[in-house]
C-alpha cells in the first residue's frame, strides 16, 4: 500500500509542475508589467495626444458610442419603459446626431426594453452572473443569461469571478466564462467585466485581460461601476495593450469598453485616445469602443448644441 501511496503522491506532484493550458496561454504575452512604468505611458499619452482629439466630431462618435445604462434597485417596467422612451424620442428629435450604442439593463427588463425599442442599430444588454460580485452558482449564471438571451438581450456583460482569477485559479475562471459565451451563442455579444479596482495591478489587470478573451469573451471591460476605483486610464492601457497582442497573436478583434468613473467629457476623450493611440483606427467603432456612463450623455448633447441640455 506504501509504495501505491507514494506513486499516486508523486503523479499529483508531477501534474501541479507541469503548466496548464492557462499557464501557456498567458506565456505567450509578457504579463510582467512595471505599474510605474504603466503610468509614465498614460502620463505621457494625455499630454501628448489628447488636446488634439477635443473635437466636435469625437464628440459625436463619442455620443454614439454610449452605452445607456440604468442599474438601479429601484428600476422598474414602467421606469426602464420611460428610460427606453427616451432613446426613441432623441431618434426623432436630434435626427442630425448620431444614437446612443446600447441601453443596459438587468435582465428581468429584457423583454420591457426589446418590445418598446424602436431605434434601429441600439443594442440591448443586460448585466448577468449574478452581476456585480459574480457570486452565485454557474447554473444560476448560465440560467441567468439564456433567460435573457431568449427574452431579447443583443450583448450580456458578465463580472470575472474575481475571488477565483486571485487564488489563481485560472481554470475556474475560464470554464465559468466559456460556460456563459456558450448560453449566449455566437449571435450574442459577451462583455467580461474585470472590476480592475479590485485586482489592482498592472500585472493582474493584464493577466485577466488574456485570460477572458482566451476563454470567450467578445469585448473585455474594465468595472461594474460598483467598486471604487471603476475606470482608470492605465487600467484601460493595459488592457488595450492585452487586446492588440491578442489580435496579433490569433487575428480575432476583441472589443473594449470602459465603465464607471466617466464622470466628464475630458474623461472621455482620454478613453478615446488611449485608444487610438494604442489600438489604432480598427477600433475606432461604436461596435468595438463602448463608453459605460449615462451621465456622459447629457454632458455630450450639451457641448454639441452649446447649451445645457439634460434630454436623458
Amino acid at each position: 500500500m506504501g509504495i501505491i501511496k507514494d506513486v499516486i503522491l508523486h503523479d499529483q506532484e508531477a501534474k501541479k509542475q507541469e503548466p496548464s493550458k492557462y499557464d501557456e496561454a498567458l506565456a505567450k504575452y509578457n504579463t510582467d508589467l512595471d505599474d510605474n512604468a504603466v503610468r509614465e505611458a498614460v502620463r505621457k499619452i494625455i499630454a501628448e495626444k489628447v488636446p488634439q482629439n477635443d473635437t466636435e466630431e469625437v464628440k459625436k462618435f463619442l455620443f454614439g458610442s454610449i452605452e445607456l445604462t440604468t442599474l438601479k434597485t429601484t428600476d422598474s417596467e414602467t421606469s426602464v419603459l420611460a428610460f427606453t422612451e427616451r432613446v426613441n424620442d432623441f431618434d426623432n428629435e436630434y435626427s442630425e446626431l448620431p444614437h446612443v450604442a446600447t441601453i443596459c439593463v438587468y435582465p428581468c427588463f429584457a423583454k420591457t426594453v426589446a418590445e418598446s425599442l424602436e431605434v434601429d442599430g441600439v443594442e440591448i444588454a443586460c448585466v448577468s452572473g449574478s452581476f456585480p460580485s459574480s457570486q452565485a452558482r454557474i447554473e444560476v449564471k448560465v440560467a441567468e443569461a439564456s433567460l435573457a438571451v431568449a427574452d431579447g438581450a443583443t450583448e450580456i456583460d458578465i463580472v470575472m469571478p474575481v475571488g477565483k482569477f486571485l487564488s489563481g485559479d485560472y481554470e475556474g475562471v475560464c470554464d465559468e466564462i466559456s460556460e456563459q459565451k456558450a448560453a449566449c451563442g455566437e449571435d450574442v455579444a459577451m462583455k467580461v467585466i474585470l472590476e480592475t479596482g479590485a485586482i489592482k495591478t498592472a500585472s493582474n489587470i493584464k493577466k485577466a485581460s488574456i485570460l477572458a478573451m482566451y476563454a470567450g469573451a467578445d469585448y473585455i471591460k474594465t468595472s461594474t461601476g460598483k467598486l471604487e476605483p471603476a475606470a482608470t486610464p492605465e487600467a484601460a492601457y493595459v488592457m488595450c495593450q492585452a487586446i492588440k497582442e491578442y489580435y496579433e497573436q490569433t487575428g480575432i478583434q476583441i472589443g473594449f469598453k470602459p465603465a464607471g468613473g466617466i464622470n466628464t467629457v475630458m474623461d472621455a476623450i482620454t478613453y478615446y485616445t488611449i485608444v487610438k493611440e494604442v489600438l489604432g483606427e480598427k477600433w475606432l467603432t461604436n461596435k468595438w469602443l463602448r463608453l459605460g456612463t449615462s451621465r456622459l450623455a447629457n454632458m455630450l448633447l450639451s457641448e454639441l448644441k452649446g447649451e445645457q441640455i439634460k434630454f436623458f
